[in-house]
């Protein structure tokens, strides 16, 4: 695409980065234009004063929880955690969450590896919906991802069996945390007792 500040005055630059006369361009198209960029700066506004308003809100709730564990001399580690604030008359409530993106690492392989071997050792008398269980767990995505809650939910079935338990340690070990992401949002309590959430996401 061509460099809109060498565009010669009196012209537009298409998508394909070619020059034309703003004089040979049909009205309909400059008017998409001049709407699309007219939206596209409010919108761009917009994102950047959510952004500064998210950043200013964790960084309060943060120093919030600070100074009320300060009073029961603790200290927190780190920014972890999720954190439920209410208004005195539990009208209002803003919630903190850190969601963590996660994958797992060779480990899993092992894991599988000693699952099989439970599935094979077991294959007489074992139960064809936990086979069937297993094999959805390690079932890939199209592009090739793991279903990660799947795979922990594994652990939460209960075999009293030596390699399964190793098995399921090899997972728990496998687990890698790639990269962690906040949320905040607020919440205003209804006639009936609920909460509804306040919108600030305008794909919503």
């Amino acid at each position: 695409m061509a460099d809109n500040k060498a565009v010669p005055e009196g012209y537009m630059v298409d998508a394909q980065g070619r020059l034309w006369p703003i004089g040979s361009i049909k009205p309909v198209d400059l008017a998409r234009n001049e709407l699309v960029l007219e939206n596209m700066k409010k919108a761009t506004a917009m994102s950047e004063s959510l952004a500064q308003f998210k950043g200013s809100v964790m960084a309060d709730i943060e120093a919030f929880c600070e100074l009320s564990a300060e009073k029961y001399g603790a200290q927190l580690g780190g920014k972890k955690g999720n954190v439920t604030l209410y208004s005195f008359d539990g009208r209002y409530k803003m919630i903190r969450s850190i969601d963590d993106f996660i994958t797992f690492d060779e480990r899993l392989q092992a894991a599988k590896v000693l699952i099989d071997d439970c599935l094979k050792r077991w294959s007489e008398g074992s139960d064809a919906n936990l086979r069937t269980i297993v094999n959805d767990a390690f079932q890939v995505d199209k592009a090739g991802r793991i279903n990660t809650n799947r795979v922990l939910g594994l652990r939460r079935i209960d075999i009293q069996d030596e390699t399964w338990q190793r098995a399921m340690e090899a997972i728990s070990e496998s687990v890698q945390v790639i990269s962690s992401k906040a949320y905040v949002r607020f919440y205003e309590r209804q006639p009936d007792g609920s909460y509804r959430q306040l919108n600030l996401n305008i794909a919503a």
